[in-house]
């Protein structure tokens, strides 16, 4: 069942069970509906709790809903329905609340949270903004200011914060959700806390002030970007609406003036474009090596040892017989390294295909770096791909040439004016040739390293759009 009820003594527990992040599916949303009815109409229970099973709370939408026509009960009925419980309704978070999950949380009326919870709005890097109350309810708990700077940029704040911010009422050092929720549960029972509902809070009181110095910021770091600037235009509605309902009607219309924007699209093509970029197509049951040696001085490897332990991983300072990958610094000595092992050369976009056969191409800027393999050696390919990201290094699989090297001598030969569509003209050609194993590969380098416009999404998906969007 993805939505459990039962009840503790006079306390009714709803469990959302939907792994692995517990998304805000529709199973979720009826589940929550059906649970939170049960929970109401049950004459024992006095206060209701609200947990999550697995590793985290809910971390947002479910991704498989993306593009998909909404099912009945949407978010925000789910919102308004946990907010009107006449019932004390206490959530417990833990991981993170994120998205519509913080939006959750913050329609119950106590929030305790575990110890390394993180909260946040992210909604603004899909090319939206939170839908279901989060620009309204958020700010009468924060402040305009803290309000705008959260949902704007879209970071995660931790417990210390959130704490401090009003996001959350209170930290426990309990081991479970469970016992956070209850031991809240039975303290709103015994008249030592006080549950409160925030849509019945104050309006925020208006700040002009924040809300200049964000939009010039935004003018001077995303002035293409569509998404933030509504996001200003709704949390001013949260100070200017005279009733909530008001602030979550202009909300609505917001956030479906996003949904209707070519933005959205672009960048929701890229967010799934950085799901899984590492894998190389036709290898099944492969594993990360677990014996790596680090060859030459590089300060990549100090990431890496960092991440080492927690991947069960052995970094080697030296080559043993039993060493299964080296990873080479430029300009070291790869002789070394055991004739069996699989040798990967550290290397920029302009060094052209590695010796060694894999090269991983480091990108100047971004999040991903780049995994070429020139010898068609596509598991020793998966296998070092899974290592690096088992080491918390994110890299595009490619093959036969690096995508960033073509991409960046594209860039080399063209005008200032020209240079989107020679990135657009480049990425066609490393498609045809088979170069990447999904287009969207090109797209992600292209946007993390190159600084191809984000909200396009990308130089194949704009050359390859039926009809053009606006850009």
């Amino acid at each position: 069942m993805t939505v459990s009820y039962q009840r503790h003594g006079d306390i009714g527990v709803i469990e959302i069970d939907n792994p692995p992040v517990n998304a805000l599916g529709h199973a979720v949303r009826s589940g929550l509906i059906a649970a939170l009815e049960e929970g109401i109409a049950d004459p024992q229970t006095q206060a209701l709790v609200l947990i999550a099973k697995g590793r985290t709370f809910i971390a947002g939408a479910d991704i498989r809903e993306f593009g998909k026509p909404s099912k009945t009960p949407v978010l925000p009925d789910v919102i308004n329905a946990l907010e009107d419980c006449p019932k004390p309704l206490i959530a417990a978070l833990h991981g993170t609340a994120l998205g519509g999950g913080l939006e959750v949380a913050l329609a119950c009326h106590y929030r305790v949270a575990l110890e390394g919870t993180r909260v946040g709005l992210p909604e603004v890097k899909l090319g939206l903004l939170p839908g279901a109350g989060g620009t309204q309810r958020l700010p009468r708990l924060t402040g305009v200011k803290l309000a705008l700077d959260i949902i704007t940029s879209g970071h995660f704040v931790n417990t210390d914060e959130a704490l401090h911010a009003n996001i959350i009422d209170a930290l426990s050092d309990a081991q479970t959700p469970l016992e956070a929720g209850l031991e809240a549960a039975r303290e709103a029972l015994d008249g030592r806390i006080t549950p409160r509902v925030t849509g019945e809070l104050p309006a925020p009181q208006a700040d002009p002030e924040a809300v200049k110095t964000t939009r010039d910021r935004l003018q001077r770091e995303t002035p293409d970007l569509f998404s933030p600037f509504r996001i200003i235009e709704a949390i001013e509605a949260s100070t200017t609406a005279t009733t909530l309902a008001e602030g979550l009607k202009r909300e609505r219309e917001l956030f479906l003036a996003c949904m209707d924007s070519p933005q959205r699209a672009g960048l929701i093509h890229l967010f799934f474009a950085a799901r899984s970029p590492h894998l190389v197509n036709g290898v099944e049951d492969a594993s990360p090596f677990e014996r790596v040696a680090l060859i030459g001085e590089h300060p990549l490897f100090e990431t890496l040892s960092k991440a080492a332990s927690r991947a069960n991983i052995s970094l080697l300072e030296a080559p043993d017989a039993q060493t299964e990958l080296c990873l080479i610094a430029p300009n070291a000595e790869s002789d070394a390294c055991p004739p069996g092992a699989v040798r990967v050369t550290l290397q920029s976009a302009s060094d052209g295909c590695p010796e060694t056969g894999l090269g991983l191409i480091l990108a100047d800027t971004g999040a991903f770096h780049e995994l070429v393999d020139c010898n068609d050696d596509e598991l020793a390919h998966q296998r070092t791909a899974l290592t690096l990201k088992a080491l918390r290094v994110n890299v595009v699989a490619s093959r036969r040439q690096s995508i960033l090297a073509t991409l960046k001598g594209a860039l080399e030969n063209a005008s200032a004016d020209e240079k989107r569509a020679s990135l657009e003209a480049a990425s066609l050609g490393i498609a045809e040739r088979g170069e990447c194993f999904r287009p969207a590969d090109i797209d992600l380098l292209a946007v993390e390293a190159l600084d191809y416009p984000r909200a396009l999404g990308g130089p194949h998906r704009q050359a390859t759009l039926s009809d053009k969007e606006p850009s």
